[in-house]
């Protein structure tokens, strides 16, 4: 009986110049692809640790080969349940279990989307990230990112002079939608004065205010702007433990742990009443390519991993007007 074959890689892309938030820069991203086969037919996921969480690419792929014995002799939708278990949500997770989905599609002849019971892909509106920087070089890459075509932009903060910055974005891009993210860095401040005045230049949603381990003071709480958990929701158990301090979640399949948890993790989100957000980390084409059919059902999409760096795998997405396109095949 053919035995599944499992392989994991890092890979290293380099950034377009820079990508700054309130932890820090980055030049580079490592990532992990994890290629599984059977049959002659052959899937393939990607995934990007994320390093506030200490995982590394060389960890991810170590977590993944030391599955491979064990999922072996299992068939690619029996390897996929296993690996929710083998392997906890995070880098390594993602790669494998998107790997096996790429797989069974393919064993199945039939498109992923149809295959995972999602609607048929369309063209969507993605944001376009702004790096955290001073206000004239926000104002700058806002100006740049509108010429581009890109009308939804988002924004990176720090939690000191955020009201300065979205001010300055604002008069670069004066009829682009805003959302920002403050990447936990408003501790110890008046976050819903800090929320209403950025919605006094129209930005429609705020995500994670609050480090992840403080934010139960937004529970009952009415904010000013919708609030969007990002750092505080990884899986979909987190929905209703979280759904009375957040109007939405941001679903990254890095965080999640895969496809399997993230289609998991919308439903928790719809059922709750809960606006979908669809983010991801700096990343290839690959790694969006399943974020980006679950994304079909989000208010918010947030695919410009792969626009972010100064290549991307060939035959890729495509990034035109503020849209991200699928590849034709």
């Amino acid at each position: 009986m053919a035995q599944l074959l499992i392989d994991a890689r890092v890979e290293r892309w380099p950034v377009a110049g820079s990508f700054v938030i309130a932890r820090g820069a980055k030049t580079y991203v490592d990532v992990v692809v994890a290629g599984v086969a059977l049959g002659g037919a052959f899937g393939e996921g990607e995934g990007t640790p994320i390093y506030y969480h200490g995982e590394t690419a060389e960890g991810a792929v170590a977590a993944i080969m030391r599955a491979a014995d064990r999922l072996a002799p299992l068939d690619p939708t029996e390897a996929r349940g296993a690996v929710q278990v083998l392997l906890p949500p995070g880098a390594a997770r993602n790669a494998l279990d998107c790997a096996l989905w790429d797989l069974e599609a393919k064993l199945a002849g039939r498109p992923l989307w149809q295959l995972a019971g999602l609607a048929e892909p369309r063209l969507l509106v993605t944001a376009f990230t702004i790096s955290l920087g001073e206000p004239a070089t926000m104002e700058e890459h806002a100006r740049i990112a509108a010429a581009r075509g890109f009308g939804l932009l988002k924004l990176k903060l720090t939690g000191e002079g955020d009201t300065a910055r979205v001010a300055a974005v604002r008069r670069g891009a004066p009829s682009a939608r805003l959302i920002v993210d403050a990447n936990e860095s408003w501790a110890g401040r008046d976050w819903a004065g800090e929320a209403a005045a950025l919605a006094a230049f129209g930005v429609e949603m705020i995500e994670q205010p609050l480090p992840a381990d403080t934010d139960d003071a937004l529970a009952g709480a009415a904010h000013p702007l919708p609030f969007v958990a990002d750092e505080s929701c990884h899986v979909a158990a987190d929905v209703a433990r979280l759904a009375d301090r957040y109007d939405g979640f941001n679903l990254k399949l890095d965080k999640a742990g895969g496809l399997t948890e993230g289609l998991a993790l919308a439903a928790a989100t719809r059922a709750a009443g809960r606006e979908l957000m669809v983010g991801c980390m700096l990343s290839t084409s690959r790694g969006i390519a399943p974020a980006f059919l679950v994304a079909q059902g989000a208010r918010w999409v947030d695919l410009d991993g792969p626009a972010l760096l100064a290549e991307d795998r060939e035959g890729g997405f495509r990034f035109d007007a503020g849209r991200v396109i699928p590849p034709a095949d």
